[in-house]
């Protein structure tokens, strides 16, 4: 009988780790398979590392059970650790979740290594308790195999990173021929490609552009955020295999480290190159902004010698990217320089007497060389759009749409999902909804579109910005500075990540009564839905994953 309770309370140990593996999957899976980053992400807070109800009930589970296991054969030690095991292993419960779990395949193969990992090392614990003389007495056993269970448990993180690494063959030649696949199908379609880099403004140039071109041409870009080597040879999998109708290829390329975009112009060399920005996002990853500017010239440099590249002369980092002189063909636009000014440095195109409204954006782009302008207006609101534009409108040109038709397809573009995309709900609130990220430039376009709105309360949900660096608390306390300007009521998200924007709003005038602090996103729904009525505008300025 005895026997029979401890292998019972093995198992409980074991099926118990194997289900807070599962669980710690999804924050894995949002840390990107990066071991690194995850298991610093669980060392950051102690419950994630040493729960307290597992240890908890652990140490009762021993304690009560020493006391009723005086005999040497009782098998009562066995059945209240049994009872203490079901206590600790029974899952937490689940706070709000922004990012549910993907059981993706590589995920389901990352699980199977991670659970026989755990195993073989629990039953390899268990064989050496057994074979150990000093553990015959049953009590002794039982808190032998305890205490190896709840290491097994505690040490669920480890395992996801073993199981990664025990899969690593597996999906290194999976990765090979999904890469083969693609380049194979690239080929035999032929497209001319464009690449878009930069810390911000990607996915939404790519959607400006690929709309832009489709006036005259059939152009594919990668969908959503895909922008890494194996999002986008997924993409052209499962999109372009036999689609010989496409003509451009649209490629974003984003990067967490050097040399990622040299890896993915491997697959997709580009033909024309653009660079929106430089700037702090991810600088946390990076470490300078040299290092960014070295990343995001990757593009350029692997752009064939014959190829264009399109650059963001406003930008300093990428200004320098220009100066190198190369390729041969260089295309520079700014929304900073006068006519004149960009005249004497070159610069290929300008945008000049920008206007912004709730209506959305009018400036006059300008080709410089050629002195041909357009008056251009769109429905997207955000004033560092123009920039994005000015970049399209200078590809597009260069390929051999007018400047007339281009303006004309400018005028119906939209905003990029959960980037500063407006809508109207039923109770007449107006969402400004940019959750998708949030940087420093993009941070004082989305507050100055709230400010616009006279009419009612303009509230600012936002937990502030983050992966920045050094650089981090500076930027939230200048968040926090603009939105005491803009906003008429505001509710912080995460007590710790906001304190420098509490502190930069609280040393101004801002009404006091009129901000708040909560824990979760669904708090500050709940509380705009119960207190904002028609004609407010609420502005949802980032969304953090569930790892923060």
């Amino acid at each position: 009988m005895s026997e029979i309770l401890l292998v019972v309370l093995a198992a409980i140990w074991l099926l118990g780790a194997w289900l807070r593996i599962y669980q710690q999957a999804r924050f894995y899976q949002i840390e990107e398979y990066m071991g690194g980053r995850y298991l610093r992400w669980v060392l950051a807070n102690r419950s994630r590392l040493l729960p307290a109800r597992p240890l908890g009930a652990w140490i009762l589970g021993l304690a009560v059970g020493g006391l009723l296991g005086e005999a040497p054969d009782s098998f009562l030690p066995s059945a209240v650790a049994i009872f203490a095991a079901m206590v600790a292993v029974v899952p937490l419960r689940q706070h709000e979740v922004k990012q549910p779990f993907a059981a993706t395949p590589r995920m389901k193969r990352l699980l199977v290594g991670a659970w026989l990992a755990s195993a073989v090392f629990f039953v390899a614990l268990l064989a050496a308790v057994n074979r150990n003389p000093l553990l015959e007495m049953n009590l002794i056993h039982v808190i032998a195999i305890s205490t190896n269970g709840l290491a097994l448990f505690l040490l669920a993180p480890l395992w996801l990173v073993a199981g990664n690494v025990i899969m690593q063959p597996v999906e290194s030649a999976l990765r090979r021929r999904y890469l083969r696949g693609a380049a194979k199908i690239l080929d035999k379609i032929n497209p001319k490609v464009i690449g878009i880099t930069g810390s911000y403004g990607k996915t939404t140039t790519k959607n400006f552009l690929r709309d832009i071109l489709s006036v005259r041409f059939h152009a594919y870009a990668t969908p959503k955020s895909y922008n890494t080597l194996m999002g986008i040879s997924l993409a052209i999998n499962r999109d372009l295999a036999d689609d010989y109708r496409t003509e451009y290829f649209i490629s974003e390329m984003g990067a967490y480290v050097e040399g990622e975009i040299d890896r993915i112009c491997q697959l997709t060399p580009p033909d024309i190159a653009i660079v929106t920005e430089v700037g702090p996002q991810h600088l946390e990853r990076f470490g300078s902004l040299e290092n960014v500017r070295k990343a995001k010239y990757e593009i350029v440099k692997n752009t064939s010698a014959d190829g264009v590249a399109v650059l963001n002369w406003d930008n300093p980092y990428v200004r320098a990217m220009a100066e190198a002189g190369y390729p041969k063909t260089i295309l520079t636009v700014s929304r900073e320089l006068t006519r004149q000014t960009a005249q004497e440095q070159g610069v290929s195109w300008i945008a000049c007497d920008v206007h912004e409204t709730l209506e959305g954006l009018s400036f006059t782009v300008a080709h410089v060389e050629s002195g041909e302008t357009k008056h251009v207006r769109t429905r997207v609101v955000g004033d560092h759009n123009v920039t994005n534009l000015l970049l399209c409108i200078a590809v597009a040109h260069h390929e051999g749409i007018p400047l007339r038709d281009i303006a004309m397809r400018v005028r119906s573009l939209q905003p990029a999902e959960s980037r500063l995309a407006l809508q109207t709900t039923a109770a007449g609130i107006t969402i400004i909804n940019d959750a998708y990220s949030a940087n420093p430039k993009g941070v004082v376009s989305a507050l100055k579109v709230l400010g616009m709105h006279e009419t009612g309360a303009r509230l600012l949900i936002t937990p502030g910005m983050i992966e920045l660096g050094q650089l981090q608390d500076d930027e939230n306390r200048k968040l926090g500075l603009l939105a005491a300007q803009h906003a008429t009521d505001i509710i912080l998200i995460g007590k710790s990540q906001t304190q420098p924007i509490l502190e930069a709003i609280q040393s101004t005038s801002f009404d006091r009564s009129r901000l708040r602090v909560v824990e979760t996103l669904k708090e500050s729904v709940d509380w705009y839905q119960h207190n904002l009525k028609s004609g407010d505008t609420v502005l949802f300025l980032n969304d953090l994953p569930d790892t923060y």
